[in-house]
């Protein structure tokens, strides 16, 4: 396989997410809609959508589910290429609900992921032409967590992209409901001297992390103590289930520099689902396109911000409205309220 085919590689679950329409409840409605998820399809689908090439490493059901994901995958942009299919009679697909939140009522989701068949992938199913045909790879903490043979697979495969010479991003993207705070600590410290970018929350390095101090001293710490190139870490302000406002900051220890901007404010919330992982998204295509800690930055912001205002998990917004979001967040004139 040639080298440095794709932009960036994901590995994850690729799920299945059924929802009420608009704000009906999961316990009373009788229609779900359904759409593509997953941390790791979301970020690859965003890099994509704003111009570069992304594929995902996972495995689907061999049945009309699994085609349906896989027609999904096509259309966002992200290559199908390593993609495995169960044909077992144990293949199964996860599954979640998510119900929609209207101030006072919070945002629910109930997890059917158990034993899926992207939890059984085998490194063996993996062609080896794939380390050494991305200049980047991804993948997150959910990944690990899910059970201990797809965290072997995980673990093995960020070694594996590293020796074939891809910079190594992971979002920490702790669950409680996943695994415990100890094992995650002692799993993450592991691959953490072999990751250059990573995505962390503040909460998360204070409690899983057990991390004490100022926010930039907890950033510089992760470079000081792992090697991490870059820590980015999102702040983000829940004025009410519909109304957010957001921003970032992105520590580059090549320079010892901090990067963030004022928020975007009063963000309408349609759909918070994936917004995490357009974050994720934006802040790898600044790096990869621009090679720029502020640019990414930047990216990140108005990704995330942006996601917030579709429905369903993956994002939707190409490499133009970006830009414009982008201007218009930074400028100082009156704006248009209509693009047209």
């Amino acid at each position: 396989m040639e080298k440095n085919l794709f932009d960036l590689i994901t590995f994850g679950e690729i799920m299945l997410r059924l929802s009420p329409p608009r704000h009906e409840r999961i316990t009373d409605g009788d229609i779900f809609e359904k759409r593509a998820g997953g941390a790791e399809l979301n970020v690859a689908s965003g890099v994509a959508l704003l111009g570069l090439r992304t594929g995902i490493i996972s495995k689907l059901p061999a049945n009309k589910l699994g085609t349906f994901l896989k027609n999904r995958i096509r259309f966002v942009g992200v290559s199908d290429d390593f993609l495995v299919y169960d044909d077992s009679d144990d293949a199964r697909l996860g599954l979640y609900y998510y119900e929609m939140g209207a101030a006072p009522r919070k945002p629910t989701i109930v997890y059917d992921r158990k034993d899926s068949s992207a939890t059984r992938i085998r490194l063996d199913e993996i062609p080896a032409g794939v380390f050494t045909s991305a200049r980047m790879f991804h993948t997150s903490g959910i990944s690990l967590a899910l059970c201990s043979g797809m965290r072997e697979v995980a673990v093995e495969l960020i070694r594996r992209f590293k020796e074939g010479g891809a910079m190594i991003s992971f979002d920490v993207n702790y669950r409680a409901n996943l695994w415990s705070e100890e094992e995650a600590r002692q799993t993450i410290q592991q691959i953490l001297p072999m990751v250059d970018i990573l995505f962390v929350s503040e909460e998360t390095s204070r409690r899983m992390f057990q991390k004490t101090g100022a926010l930039p001293d907890i950033m510089r710490s992760y470079a000081q103590q792992y090697g991490v190139k870059m820590v980015a870490t999102t702040q983000r302000t829940v004025l009410s289930p519909r109304k957010h406002n957001f921003t970032s900051t992105v520590y580059c220890a090549d320079n010892d520099t901090f990067y963030t901007e004022h928020p975007y404010e009063n963000i309408d919330v349609i759909d918070r689902i994936g917004s995490g992982d357009a974050y994720v998204a934006g802040v790898l295509f600044g790096m990869l396109k621009y090679g720029d800690p502020q640019q990414a930055m930047r990216f990140g912001n108005a990704t995330s911000s942006v996601k917030n205002t579709v429905p369903g998990d993956l994002p939707s917004s190409d490499l133009g409205e970006i830009e414009r979001i982008i201007r218009e967040h930074n400028s100082s004139e009156p704006v248009s309220e209509m693009n047209r």
